[in-house]
């Protein structure tokens, strides 16, 4: 009896146990068609869209200063917002543990990434810096030797992290450091490369910047605003509020968006012509062909159904 007893108390124990853990799951949520609610039925949308143009209206406004301010304060924030997508491209595959067993391994991707930019930015920007530097004799000299030896300088840096790399390897550990060195030199080529042509362009004119990254804000504006009024058909399951509606009206919004624009954009020299040096202060200049109207004549039989005779574009 009392082993019939003891069994009973254990297996009664034993069940209160098993309902507290249940208890204490947590019951998963019923997934929602396409990962989440659209705009149109979010409840709270007004307040989000108060915050979204709130933060907006200042992050459109600090864009316009730095391009009043010009080309290189453009070209440091291009800088900056590199600095910060390599950061978070470099932790998108760090492992805590491995790199508490390789201490200053991390500050080799860093390494690697100032090397390339005093690599692509040297090339890019040698010109423009020897010409702000022309009345200084030994300053010129300075920067003149620097951009001379520039790519070897750029050379021994990168063997002397490859050689950093070596030897910091350990066993065991082959198959991570190995997978973060080849890594970083992913992250170097797609940060580098389109960084590189933003900042050729800007010292180009600062309109082949402006255009199209107004065009990218037009863009994403007139999605969220076209599907917050108008969304019912979810575009992917990766953005679940994101519609066919707002894809479609950004898209026609943003074709016109570029014809305004770049007629408006197109009249003013600051913004067309192109810096030679690293200085703030206006430009004038013959803006080319490119920005100036052309006209045409049109063909006979176009022109007896439309009343013009001449455009220009």
């Amino acid at each position: 009896m009392e082993k019939e007893n003891n069994i009973a108390l254990s297996s009664a124990g034993t069940s209160r146990v098993r309902q507290r853990k249940r208890s204490n799951e947590v019951i998963p949520e019923p997934s929602k068609p396409n990962g989440g609610t659209l705009l149109v039925d979010d409840r709270n949308k007004y307040k989000s869209m108060w915050i979204r143009t709130y933060s907006t209206v200042w992050m459109i406004g600090g864009f316009a200063l730095v391009v009043y301010m010009g080309h290189l304060y453009i070209t440091a924030m291009v800088v900056v917002i590199q600095i910060f997508m390599a950061k978070e491209l470099f932790n998108l595959l760090r492992k805590a543990h491995e790199d508490e067993h390789l201490p200053g391994f991390r500050l080799l991707n860093w390494h690697f990434f100032f090397t390339a930019m005093l690599f692509v930015y040297g090339r890019l920007l040698s010109q423009p810096l020897v010409n702000s530097v022309t009345p200084d004799k030994f300053l010129y000299q300075f920067v003149s030797s620097l951009i001379k030896y520039q790519m070897a300088i750029c050379y021994f840096l990168y063997i002397a992290g490859f050689m950093w790399f070596i030897l910091t390897l350990k066993k065991n550990m082959y198959k991570y450091q190995f997978r973060q060195y080849a890594w970083t030199h992913m992250i170097l080529i797609v940060v580098f490369t389109q960084s590189s042509f933003t900042v050729a362009n800007i010292f180009e004119g600062i309109f082949w910047f402006l255009l199209p990254a107004s065009l990218i804000v037009i863009n994403d504006i007139f999605a969220y605003v076209v599907g917050f009024f108008f969304g019912r058909t979810p575009l992917i399951k990766l953005s679940p509020k994101k519609t066919w509606e707002g894809f479609i009206g950004a898209s026609v919004t943003t074709m016109i968006s570029a014809f305004v624009l770049a007629n408006i954009l197109g009249r003013f020299q600051w913004l067309t012509c192109p810096r030679k040096d690293l200085s703030t202060g206006w430009l004038q200049c013959d803006p080319g062909p490119l920005f100036k109207p052309e006209y045409y004549t049109l063909p006979g039989w176009i022109s007896q159904w439309v009343s013009l005779h001449i455009i220009f574009i």
